[in-house]
């Protein structure tokens, strides 16, 4: 088959390579869609794969042309996306669903070749399902949409509460749906990008807020009048939204940081004091996984996406590219701002 194989840093090169095998209750799913994440870019432009060569790809999906023996829910012909974890079902972790906190786990796409190739392999339990009126562009978005689904459960539901989104990026416009069909009383998307402060008007943001407007934050504490924002999301993973979440936020309101950040962050004591005086909690949130797995994130997601309460809308999407020009794709990523939404790679035919 053919895959984007990353052979060093900053080179991605479209090969021929071993085309997987199916094993006792695995599937061979033929990839329709694979999304770049931002976690995809580290690996490939700052040397931060765990080995040479190696496929990645973790967002995708595609259709199901081979089962193996056992495989009993998942049949030739349907359309899936993929879990992409791999936990070991053995540590403590695991044994109480914990799943994206195993610490012997496996990863399709990073610790093990992933889906940015014609073909990938992945077990049963991995290989989600959806409606065949959902498109394989949708599919693709799957596992973003699942991290943002997560981090509302980590914070116990958004039901009533204002919600602050900081980042409009693919995971920040999930984040502000999901708090909407969990009865936010208001979802207010905070970005430097109009482009996508309209989209998150689109999907169904209550306001949006342009951080780069002088006293923007006094604007945005407005609309809660004053107290500031029950729950805050930062989905940026960047310094200035993630010093902006304790300034969002209101007293006992619950924080939760989605983004990974990059470079050192450091706060002043005033800045962290904010923390102490408003007496808001404040939570991490990694991967997207729950029991049964892999979970109701994954569940949700494959019904909210099918009922069309989950929208889906091309501005999503910054560009689709062959799989073959993976590596022009990666190096749009060396240009600061230019890349606004999710490029997938598609395999055609």
């Amino acid at each position: 088959m053919k895959a984007a194989v990353v052979c060093a840093n900053e080179d991605v090169r479209h090969l021929d390579w071993e085309e997987p095998m199916v094993g006792p209750g695995t599937v061979k799913v033929k990839v329709r869609a694979s999304g770049i994440c931002g976690s995809d870019v580290p690996r490939v432009l700052k040397n931060g794969v765990h080995f040479y060569p190696i496929v990645l790809g973790h967002e995708f999906s595609g259709d199901v042309v081979e089962v193996g023996e056992g495989v009993l829910n998942v049949k030739i012909g349907d359309k899936v996306s993929g879990a992409p974890l791999l936990p070991c079902m053995e540590c403590d972790d695991c044994r109480v669903g914990n799943y994206s906190l195993c610490k012997k786990y496996g990863f399709i796409g990073s610790r093990q070749q992933g889906s940015n190739a014609d073909y990938v392999v992945l077990p049963e339990k991995n290989a989600v399902v959806f409606d065949k009126n959902i498109s394989y562009e949708q599919g693709a978005m799957f596992e973003p949409s699942t991290v943002a689904a997560h981090a509302i459960y980590l914070n116990q539901g958004a039901g009533g509460e204002d919600v602050a989104i900081l980042g409009g990026g693919t995971i920040g416009l999930f984040v502000m749906q999901w708090a909407k069909i969990f009865g936010a009383r208001s979802a207010a998307v905070f970005d430097i990008s109009e482009e996508r402060l309209a989209l998150a008007k689109r999907l169904g943001a209550d306001c949006t807020i342009n951080t780069a407007e002088e006293g923007f934050m006094e604007k945005a504490k407005e609309l809660t009048g004053g107290r500031g924002f029950s729950q805050v999301y930062e989905t940026a993973g960047q310094v200035a939204t993630m010093r902006m979440a304790f300034e969002a936020a209101g007293n006992k309101a619950r924080v939760c940081f989605v983004g990974t950040p990059h470079e050192e962050l450091a706060f002043s004591a005033a800045h962290w004091e904010l923390m102490n005086r408003k007496e808001f909690c404040l939570t991490g949130s990694w991967m997207s996984y729950s029991a049964p797995f892999p979970g109701r994130e994954w569940r949700l997601t494959a019904h909210f996406f099918k009922t069309g309460q989950l929208k889906f809308d091309q501005g999503l999407i910054y560009k689709k590219m062959p799989m073959s020009q993976a590596q022009e794709a990666f190096q749009m990523f060396k240009t600061p701002g230019l890349v606004k939404g999710k490029i997938l790679l598609v395999n055609e035919g």
